[in-house]
């Protein structure tokens, strides 16, 4: 798929992963709606784009929010063919300590919305998508999920962040060959550590330190760069079915 016929549905698009994706799917050509719960950054940021760009504000986990966003984005630029999910949050608990046990609350809260709320707006996206003209090859679109190495190689205190990461690797090949009647691919990214949001309360030295872990380039990822992988799985069409490391050869140590 060429990135000029492009209309893209990017969650968690005010920031980080999804910000990034924004600009370079704008840059190439690409016209993307933003979907966040922060409304003031999602705003800015789509005012920053320019009329390629639209904002709405979406909780990904519920049915109702999705359903209107994809209507919107329909409304203002006809036929979606691309959705990154890229909304996500994260929290650092383990499963018992001296304050008790893990919070089941706050498992179940991450689940729904890393996990869940992924799947959302995948089976909405979808069928929207597949109901989209087919192209000469027969594609229809494509979905591109995020998840972490944390699926593979969760750390102290990551149970609930790396089993909600897990379930998107997990359900990656069976939606690929659920969707590939009608002509939809699926990928998922699993990025390493990577400069966005979720680190930014850390000090320099800090950060300086984490991407000093990666065997090589020795520092933290670039929005840019993830937003060039889910370039390439856009345009490449016999990327499907498949999860991606983007981790300068990263792998996790237990703390």
């Amino acid at each position: 798929m060429k990135m000029q016929h492009v209309i893209a549905l990017i969650t968690g698009g005010a920031s980080g992963l999804g910000a990034g994706s924004a600009q370079r799917f704008i840059d190439k050509g690409a016209r993307v709606v933003i979907l966040d719960l922060d409304a003031d950054k999602g705003r800015r940021l789509a005012a920053d784009l320019g009329d390629a760009a639209r904002f709405v504000k979406a909780d990904v986990s519920n049915e109702a929010d999705v359903h209107a966003a994809l209507q919107y984005s329909a409304a203002e630029f006809g036929e979606l063919n691309v959705l990154v999910n890229c909304a996500g949050i994260g929290l650092a608990l383990r499963t018992t300590s001296s304050r008790g046990p893990h919070p089941l609350e706050a498992f179940e809260t991450v689940i729904r919305v890393n996990l869940i709320g992924s799947f959302n707006c995948i089976r909405l996206a979808a069928t929207a998508m597949a109901r989209n003209p087919a192209s000469e090859s027969g594609e229809r679109g494509v979905i591109i999920n995020s998840a972490s190495v944390a699926a593979f190689e969760g750390q102290i205190g990551q149970a609930a962040y790396a089993a909600s990461k897990g379930g998107i690797v997990g359900m990656t090949l069976p939606i690929a060959r659920d969707l590939a009647r009608y002509g939809i691919r699926v990928c998922t990214i699993a990025p390493g550590i990577f400069d966005t949001p979720l680190l930014g309360g850390l000090s320099e030295a800090v950060r300086a330190s984490l991407g000093a872990q990666v065997p090589f380039p020795q520092r933290l990822g670039q929005p840019d760069e993830y937003a060039q992988l889910a370039q390439q799985i856009v345009e490449n069409e016999m990327l499907n079915g498949e999860t991606i490391r983007l981790d300068g050869a990263l792998r996790m140590q237990s703390s």
